[in-house]
Formats: structure tokens, C-alpha cells, sequence
């Protein structure tokens, strides 16, 4: 799904009204009408009171019709008509004409300097004032209504996007917060990045039938994930495969004290379909991956607590690196010597991102699509600090090209960047996944699909989708608060099903 700017939107709408054709009064009661669909099937209760604060643009045009829809669907509605300027939208005035009369929907006109407008406890407030097209920060008397809705004890809903809330850029000024937001068609750059979640809360996008060659044809290099992509990377197993066939996995991984990562990325790379995984490990950990993961075989370091040397690599389809590995002088040494010896493809996470921001002269030495793995903290330490999360999206994509690597950014709508620029953006997972060792699973699972021939864009892709998956499927038997990153490998078998039964 493709990702596009509030501008780029707004030529999708002119497309459409021009081609289908369609007026765009119509298209917006094709737009209120899915909103107000969904808005029936979220909140079922016809006796809560629903208070719709319209601006006098499109995004309150969308409002007033979905006055009209809830109207008519039984609910008590009343609208708040917000005098921003005497210059009102075609559409809005349309819409307003459109409300029935006879006092069935309560009309209340709000100008800079009326008194805040009495709403009843547990009322659904819904925000239709400013649309995605706002371009300047909401001060003055409709950033205090936008304050005074958010501090009320109800329910609050954006109407495409939260007013306040720029779609492409850091938002400044007062904006409204959502505990839903529903989006028409395509979501918006700004509701996947932390920086936005307590204005956006839990969104949904609903398709208003845009049309779809002006889709195809929008140049973004943005996108969010979807089953629908993912499926269709995913490779089936022959019938006379064999372990050989699905490619032998080396995991550089361990310390003494830190082995729970080893296995950890062990059992994801496993999982994920790798015919043979090896663990490359310090002395002190032999017994314990033998006795903990039979189905692994063992590589011993020289060292008794570290990684020190790597071994042969000419067995190996793919290798993995950075789990629990600790940082010490020697294990920075020896993975400089991996990374200049190395030509499978290889995967990088934790303690080797930690190492190598130590030593940059190592970021451009990697070989070509080397997946880096790092959540925020490590991202920071290998690229620099950013002032907000768009900028910081904007070096994570620079410094993919500039380097010709895949950099994972782990969050919670993980960001995958490829060195031609496009960036992906995932839709799986959940909250109980932040915590220990999830990114251990996450960098054995993408290591054992490059081991089985997976080009490593794909591997990054179907990877990241996998692993949020298998934490959306293990959480259906645990809850946010007790998941633990074992649940994670347990559950990838029932993440894999989904996709292949879709």
C-alpha cells in the first residue's frame, strides 16, 4: 500500500472526480459513508450522544455528512460549526443544506471567543475541523478548543486525520487527540512515527474508491506493508527438498552471560525454514547449546567467553552476527576481519551495530545489502542524533542508499529502507513484543531466510512481516504484559500458516 503526501491525495481526489467521473459532492458522501460504516460498526451504541466539531473546509463537509448518516442510522447527533473565516467550501455548504431540518440535528455556530461548548460525559466527539490540507500550527482560540476537547471524559475520533496533525512534516501547535482516527484511502506519513501516537491513537484506513489508475500511477517511494505483498514473496517448498536445499545458517553470536541471545536468534533462524543453522560460540556455551537447541550444530571460538575469530565461511549461505556478542577489544577486532573477509550476505544487529559505530570506517566496508538491524539507540549511535522521527526517517533512508545497505529500523511500525530508496513500513506487531531478546528472534529470522536464497530485500521484507506476525499470533495466547521473545519462535509456525492460507 502505497504511502502518499497530502498533496499527492489531493490530485488522487481531482483524478478521480475527473475520470470516474464523479462530483465531489458525491465522492465525499462516498468518503462519509464508509467513515460512518465503520464508525456504526466501532461504536454500536445508538443512545451515546455524538458531537461532530466541523470546520467549514472539506474535512467538515465530511463531518456534516456523516451528521446526516448517523441521522439516519438512529443516532443523537449535534454539530458544532467552527467559524474559522468568513470563506466556506462548495462542498460544506452543501452538506450543511443537506442536514434535516425541524431542529432533528442540533446546529451550534462557534466563533474566536465564544465560550467552550458544553459536551455530556462519555459523549463520541468527533473531529472534522481541519483536514490534511493545513499547513500552519493551530494557535489562539482553536488550539484552546482543541485542548479543552482532549481534557473532556469521552470518546474522540479524527475524521481522516486529527486536526492539527501535519501528514508529512513535524507537527507544531495545539492538536487534537484521538483515541481513533480513520483515514480515507491511504495512510499518512505522520501516523508511523512515535512522535504522533498520542494524536493519532489506533487508525484505520477504508477504501472510498479512489481511482485506482491514479494509485498506480502516484511516484512514492513510501509504503506500508501488506499480507497481499508479502504472500507474494513467499516461496514454497518442494516435495523432494531437502536440508540442503533450504541453505546452511551461520550465527556468530554469544558471551559469556549473554547466551539466551545466541539461542534466541538460533530458534528464529530455525523457524524460519533454515535447513541448517550453526552457532559459532565462545567455549563456556558448548554444553548449553547442545543440551538447550539439539536441532543446532556447534562452531567453538578459540576464546573460552568471546568471540575472538570467525570461522571458515565457505559453508555458509548466510551469516548472522551481533546477538549477546559483547564488545571487547578482540571481538571488535575480529568482526572488522569478518566484514573484510565476508561475501554472503549478512545480517548485523546489537553488540556488531554497537561495535561498528565505534569503528565507522566499518559502515563503508560492509558488503553490498548488508541488513543492519537497530532499534533507535543504535541507530543513533551509527548515523547520529536527529530532532524529530521525520528526520530521522529521512537519514535512515539517505544512509541506506548512500551505502548500499538495508537498514531495519526496529519500532513499533518497523521501517525497512532499501538502497534504491524505497522504504517499507510494517503493519504487524503488537506492545508485547518490547522486550528482551524480540530483536535477537528478528535478526536469526532474517539470517535464515538469506540462507535459503531469499534476495536480501525480500528477506528484510518478508522478515520484519514475520516476525510482528508470530507476535499478533502469540499474543492471541498471552497478553501484552507476559509475552516473552520466546513466545515469538514458538509462534512463527502459525504466522507462516496465515500467510500461506490467506
Amino acid at each position: 500500500m502505497k504511502i502518499c503526501s497530502a498533496a499527492q491525495i489531493r490530485e488522487l481526489d481531482a483524478y478521480t472526480i475527473e475520470h470516474e467521473p464523479i462530483s465531489s459532492l458525491n465522492l465525499m458522501e462516498r468518503a462519509a459513508a464508509c467513515f460512518t460504516r465503520w464508525l456504526i460498526a466501532t461504536y454500536p451504541d445508538q443512545q451515546r450522544p455524538v458531537h461532530i466539531i466541523c470546520g467549514i473546509g472539506n474535512n467538515g463537509g465530511d463531518g456534516l455528512a456523516a451528521a446526516r448518516l448517523l441521522h439516519h442510522s438512529g443516532y443523537l447527533v449535534t454539530v458544532h460549526t467552527c467559524q474559522i473565516s468568513p470563506h466556506r467550501s462548495d462542498d460544506f455548504e452543501a452538506n450543511l443544506k443537506r442536514l434535516p431540518g425541524h431542529g432533528a440535528i442540533a446546529v451550534h455556530p462557534l466563533t474566536d471567543g465564544d465560550p467552550m461548548p458544553e459536551l455530556p460525559r462519555g459523549a463520541l466527539v468527533l473531529d472534522a475541523l481541519f483536514g490534511s490540507g493545513l499547513n500552519r500550527p493551530v494557535t489562539g482560540y482553536w488550539g484552546k478548543l482543541l485542548r479543552y476537547l482532549n481534557q473532556l471524559e469521552a470518546e474522540r475520533v479524527a475524521i481522516d486525520i486529527p486536526s492539527g496533525v501535519y501528514a508529512d512534516q513535524p507537527t507544531e501547535g495545539a492538536t487534537f487527540h484521538a483515541h481513533r482516527t480513520f483515514a480515507f484511502e491511504l495512510p499518512k506519513l505522520a501516523f508511523l512515527f512515535p512522535e504522533n501516537a498520542e494524536r493519532v491513537g489506533a487508525w484505520t484506513v477504508g477504501a472510498i474508491g479512489l481511482h485506482p489508475q491514479a494509485i498506480a500511477q502516484a511516484a512514492t517511494k513510501r509504503f506500508y506493508l501488506t499480507s497481499s505483498l508479502i504472500q507474494k514473496l513467499l516461496r514454497p517448498r518442494g516435495k523432494f527438498s531437502h536440508k540442503g536445499t533450504h541453505g546452511h545458517a551461520l550465527l556468530i553470536v554469544g558471551s559469556y552471560g549473554k547466551m539466551g541471545a545466541a539461542l534466541l536468534a538460533a530458534r528464529g533462524a530455525l523457524r524460519s525454514g533454515a535447513g541448517l543453522v550453526t552457532l559459532h560460540v565462545p567455549k563456556v556455551a558448548y554444553p548449553i547449546v547442545q543440551t538447550a537447541l539439539p536441532e543446532a550444530m556447534v562452531s567453538l571460538d578459540d576464546h573460552e567467553l568471546q568471540f575472538t575469530a570467525a570461522p571458515d565461511l565457505s559453508p555458509y549461505q548466510a551469516i548472522g552476527v551481533g546477538c549477546g556478542l559483547g564488545q571487547s577489544p578482540l571481538t571488535r577486532d575480529a568482526l572488522s576481519h569478518l566484514i573484510h573477509q565476508v561475501d554472503q550476505p549478512l545480517v548485523l544487529d546489537a553488540d556488531a551495530l554497537n561495535s561498528i559505530s565505534k569503528q565507522e570506517e566499518l559502515l563503508r566496508q560492509l558488503p553490498p545489502k548488508s541488513i543492519l538491524t537497530p532499534h533507535p539507540k543504535e541507530f543513533e549511535r551509527l548515523f547520529g542524533p536527529t530532532s524529530h522521527d521525520f528526520q530521522r526517517h529521512e537519514l535512515q533512508v539517505r544512509k541506506a542508499r548512500e551505502l548500499g545497505i538495508i537498514i531495519v529500523l526496529k519500532g513499533a511500525h518497523t521501517c525497512i529502507a532499501l538502497p534504491d530508496g524505497r522504504a517499507y513500513f510494517n503493519s504487524t506487531g503488537n506492545a508485547g513484543m518490547a522486550t528482551g531478546g524480540s530483536g535477537d528472534v528478528l535478526a536469526g529470522i532474517l539470517t535464515g531466510l538469506l540462507a535459503q536464497g531469499y534476495p536480501p530485500e525480500e528477506a528484510a521484507l518478508l522478515g520484519v512481516y514475520l516476525h510482528g506476525l508470530a507476535g499478533d499470533c502469540a499474543l492471541a495466547q498471552q497478553s501484552q504484559e507476559s509475552l516473552m521473545a520466546g513466545d515469538l519462535t514458538e509462534a512463527l509456525g502459525q504466522a507462516f500458516k496465515q500467510l500461506h492460507e490467506a
